[in-house]
């Protein structure tokens, strides 16, 4: 208890720190903010424009789709508000010896290198998906009842746990590579099939995005149960389920490479 206490403490402190710095640039953070708010609003509209000359998508109406685009957007806000400073261990710290400060220090250094940024524009994300899935509880296609939100927030849970580590492992692999990024980006893109429903896709991407890198866990699947006549509660235990393994495997090979790091030296 008593080091759980101080790690609060000290991510209290060390994000307190970066509002200070972002607040000195207030035009960057609006402008990424309308960035990444304007990008969910076209997707919107993509899916508007479809409808206007489909009647359905393999059986799922426009309100449907409109739910699992939203409640896509949610896990992965989360995951991008609080974690996005994993990509910079792909891409920077690592080849360019920066990682040692991490290293140095007698703390826990994943927790150093997700409390040395928040990411603001995921509140873009978080917003429309909020206001996507609020909107389709009113049009009637979503199960609201008191198991069901039980569900709806350990779903939304394990989708962010699930994209964290899925991040977390193509990240690590710069401790080997020296720059990862390109790997991460790739993983990282599939997640955007997982905001149609996976029938559409050939089977071999199907494959990929629910056992491979399983984006489908964090959207589709989970999604579809909160959907009226939607699939059973099971598919939230195996989210949970492949939420924890992912965890466990991507932390061991973090883990691993901090072994083998090597720095850049001057």
């Amino acid at each position: 208890m008593k080091t759980i206490k101080r790690y609060l403490r000290l991510y209290r402190i060390l994000i307190s720190q970066f509002f200070k710095v972002i607040l000195q640039s207030k035009v960057d953070f609006f402008m990424g903010l309308l960035g990444f708010f304007l990008t969910q609003i076209f997707g919107i509209v993509f899916l508007f424009l479809v409808f206007q000359q489909i009647p359905s998508l393999n059986g799922w109406t426009l309100n449907q789709l409109i739910f699992i685009y939203g409640f896509a957007q949610i896990p992965r806000g989360i995951d991008h508000l609080f974690t996005d400073n994993i990509w910079m261990v792909a891409w920077h710290t690592v080849v360019n010896g920066e990682f040692d400060r991490y290293m140095l220090r007698p703390m826990n250094v994943f927790f150093q290198v997700i409390s040395e940024k928040l990411q603001p524009d995921a509140v873009g994300e978080l917003l429309v998906g909020s206001i996507l899935v609020v909107y389709s509880i009113s049009k009637g296609v979503v199960a609201v009842d008191g198991f069901h939100v039980l569900m709806f927030v350990v779903s939304i849970l394990a989708g962010a746990v699930i994209y964290t580590s899925i991040k977390l492992f193509f990240a690590s692999i710069a401790f080997w590579v020296k720059i990862s990024g390109p790997f991460l980006q790739a993983a990282y893109e599939m997640a955007d099939f997982a905001k149609y429903p996976t029938e559409i896709y050939a089977k071999g991407i199907r494959f990929v995005i629910t056992w491979v890198i399983p984006f489908a866990f964090v959207a589709y699947l989970p999604a579809k149960y909160f959907l009226i006549s939607g699939s059973t509660a099971a598919v939230i235990g195996i989210e949970c389920g492949i939420a924890a393994v992912f965890w466990v495997i991507a932390y061991a090979l973090f883990q691993k490479g901090l072994s083998v790091y090597e720095s850049a030296g001057n």
